[in-house]
């Protein structure tokens, strides 16, 4: 199994352990850190970044399409650059919202099902595998989508870990060293180079942003 699914699982992991944090459940209905999502909300929202993979893996599209790059992928998400009222980003939410619909417990249990589905069917994968994206019009490499998932389990685990006031979970190198790479690339697409170098080196020139969201 490649380096990235087993990055992908290790953090999957992590974060379904961060679910099952009794502080979770305590802080269930209030807000969270990120703007109009609530505890739950974001807690769902963790938990889909399982669900959305296995969509992918099974995922019946009458034909492939010729897989795009990365960079590309991000360029054409409309959340990426949109505001908190966009129609994306509503939806985001909502999903979150829907995911956690059931309580925290029942979260817990399907996001434990889940883990066990993937950590079953990632080795079994070729590692040539596209998968079509059901709720976009493109495909990606399967190792590039769970880059994409890797990114959102790490962002948003220490999301919710602030929201409920316990320790954002460690995670090792070679689960962290992919996500900082992807997002200096995302944000030098977005800022510019030199801004981002600016950022890492030179506080007092350095822009008041360099996020790659």
């Amino acid at each position: 199994m490649g380096e990235i699914r087993e990055s992908y699982l290790v953090a999957a992991a992590s974060a379904v352990a961060l679910l099952r944090d009794p502080a979770v459940a305590a802080a269930w209905n209030k807000p969270s850190a990120l703007t109009e999502f609530s505890v739950a909300g974001l807690a769902g929202h963790l938990s889909l970044q399982l669900a959305r993979v296995r969509q992918a893996l099974e995922s019946a599209a009458e034909e492939i399409r010729e897989p795009i790059e990365l960079i590309e992928h991000f360029s054409r998400s409309a959340w990426v650059q949109s505001g908190l009222d966009h129609e994306s980003n509503v939806n985001v939410r909502r999903g979150g919202e829907a995911a956690a619909a059931e309580g925290p417990a029942t979260l817990v249990a399907t996001a434990d099902d889940l883990l066990a589905n993937l950590r079953a069917m990632l080795p079994a994968e070729p590692a040539d595998r596209v998968v079509d994206l059901p709720w976009a019009s493109w495909s990606l490499r399967l190792d590039d989508f769970l880059l994409t998932r890797l990114i959102e389990l790490v962002v948003h685990s220490d999301d919710l870990a602030a929201s409920v006031g316990v320790v954002t979970p460690e995670l090792p190198a070679e689960v962290v060293d992919p996500v900082v790479e992807m997002l200096a690339r995302l944000a030098v697409q977005r800022h510019g180079a030199t801004a981002v170098v600016r950022a890492l080196s030179r506080a007092e020139r350095a822009p008041a942003t360099i996020s790659a969201f």
